[in-house]
């Protein structure tokens, strides 16, 4: 008999010992209250570990060594997916990390003597600028939905208040018609990232649109089964994540700005105006509703207007002298050579 509970949802692969011991330590996960969106996560990338194992006829958890695991890194390395496009590094890294999670784990419970993913080296990651679209572009893909149809009206709506809160995409999807206080202005967040609360701001022309569509358009899609969420599809059902990224990222690619993105370019957009207005970078984190204000502060490395601003208005070589613009570049002056200028002190 297994040692590990039998497994809560069907397998991609058969079950093993193996598959047991990652459905034993998701149910651990589970039981500190890991989001069920970051278990789903977890529980594809572990079975596609289990599936490559398996093409080795390997099914038992002390089959995990370093060097099986170190093919393994290979494997994600070399792996190409259908459209023919390696895992990007971040998709590496996250199976990896999962992995380390999944051995240290294995490690405590005594199945495995020792980790044997310790000390697996991870893919180096970058720091990549998010990207963000200034306000006239945010305006832009703000005009592309078609207002003079209920579904248009609804992503106005929906737009507008993603622009204005700078909420995730699944703080979005979960928005109950409770959490918003169109009185004072206040959008709560119920059990954002990490499972924590929060309260922020919403703007009265995002406001507006969301009254406009709360009256006209919802009405006629809620039924019977109506969860008492904010944006529903036309069939009156709660959004699915990937829907909204979808529909979203078709309005910026429909604006012809040439920038790729969804809920999360809005996001950033919203942080990165608002850091360009003078806000101070805690009250953005805040809104955002960042752990550490060193996530937030990757705001300050997007906000290029601001920083040409306060390099212009403090850097000594900024501007050039009166005149110099319109001179000759062999008229402005330039430092002379070490050389020369000694040249100089001796003649004098």
């Amino acid at each position: 008999m297994s040692r590990y509970p039998s497994p809560q949802k069907p397998e991609l692969t058969p079950p093993t010992p193996l598959t047991a011991a990652v459905d034993a330590h998701l149910a651990a996960l589970a039981s500190r209250h890991y989001a069920a969106t970051t278990l789903t996560v977890r529980r594809v990338h572990l079975q596609q570990l289990c599936a490559w194992a398996m093409a080795r006829d390997l099914t038992t958890p002390d089959a995990l060594t370093r060097p099986l695991l170190t093919r393994y890194q290979r494997h994600l390395f070399q792996y190409r997916q259908r459209n023919g496009q390696p895992l990007s590094l971040a998709s590496q890294h996250a199976r990896l990390t999962h992995l380390r999670v999944f051995c240290q784990w294995l490690t405590q419970q005594r199945v495995l003597p020792h980790n044997p993913a310790a000390e697996l080296e991870l893919p180096r990651l970058g720091s990549p600028l998010p990207g963000v679209l200034s306000a006239a572009e945010a305006e832009q893909v703000l005009l592309q939905p078609d207002l003079a149809t209920p579904v248009g009206l609804r992503d106005r709506a929906l737009l507008e208040t993603v622009y204005s809160t700078g909420l995730r995409r699944m703080e979005l999807v979960r928005l109950a018609l409770g959490a918003v206080d169109r009185v004072r202005g206040l959008v709560t967040v119920r059990q954002g990232k990490g499972r924590k609360d929060r309260v922020v701001p919403i703007g009265e022309r995002a406001l507006a649109w969301l009254d406009k569509y709360l009256g006209e358009v919802r009405p006629r899609w809620a039924g019977e089964s109506d969860a008492g969420l904010v944006f529903l599809t036309t069939q009156g059902h709660p959004f699915c994540p990937n829907h909204l990224s979808a529909l979203v990222r078709r309005y910026v690619a429909a604006a012809e700005l040439g920038h790729r993105g969804a809920c999360h370019l809005f996001r950033h957009t919203m942080a990165t105006v608002m850091l360009e207005g003078g806000a101070d970078i805690r009250f953005i984190q805040q809104m955002l509703g960042h752990a550490k204000l060193t996530t937030t502060q990757l705001y300050t490395h997007v906000s290029i207007p601001q920083l040409q601003a306060v390099h212009a208005a403090t850097h000594p070589a900024a501007r050039l002298r009166p005149g110099a613009r319109s001179a000759a570049p062999s008229e402005v002056a330039a430092p002379r050579p070490p050389a020369q200028r000694a040249a100089d002190g001796v003649t004098k």
